[in-house]
């Protein structure tokens, strides 16, 4: 079971904004911001449902990281509360810069309920909503 995961992309407010309007139709929305002022150079935004975060975006001044695209090969899945929900992570993500790597559709060869979308961040993440409930 993961507690929580994060990603450090290239620039953290042009990843806020995807992020915000991406996690909005999810239920999932900033929880906890802590900055680099207070932890010594570690920026981070915590996305959640409630008091606890799950999904991190962070910018760490402490270390650097190689060049290049950054979340190229990370898959990152959230769990979405209906199939609207699905649709609307979609069109908000698309809106914000996202690019299409798969429509919101069944993915049957998953099972008869998988009900997914799958976009492409700014910094390369493939971000996917599913949900698995029959509708």
């Amino acid at each position: 079971m993961i507690d929580h995961m994060g990603i450090s992309p290239a620039e953290i407010g042009r990843a806020r904004a995807f992020y915000d309007a991406a996690l909005a139709p999810l239920g999932l929305a900033v929880v906890m911001e802590v900055t680099a002022e207070q932890t010594g150079g570690y920026h981070g935004i915590g996305y959640g449902a409630g008091r606890k975060p799950v999904f991190w975006l962070s910018s760490d001044s402490r270390r650097s990281l190689p060049e290049g695209p950054r979340g190229a090969g990370l898959h990152v899945a959230l769990e979405a509360p209906s199939r609207a929900a699905v649709d609307a992570f979609y069109a908000a993500a698309m809106a914000q810069g996202g690019r299409d790597n798969g429509a919101p559709g069944i993915r049957a060869h998953y099972h008869p309920n998988y009900y997914a979308a799958f976009v492409i961040d700014p910094d390369g993440v493939n971000l996917e909503a599913v949900c698995q409930k029959p509708e």
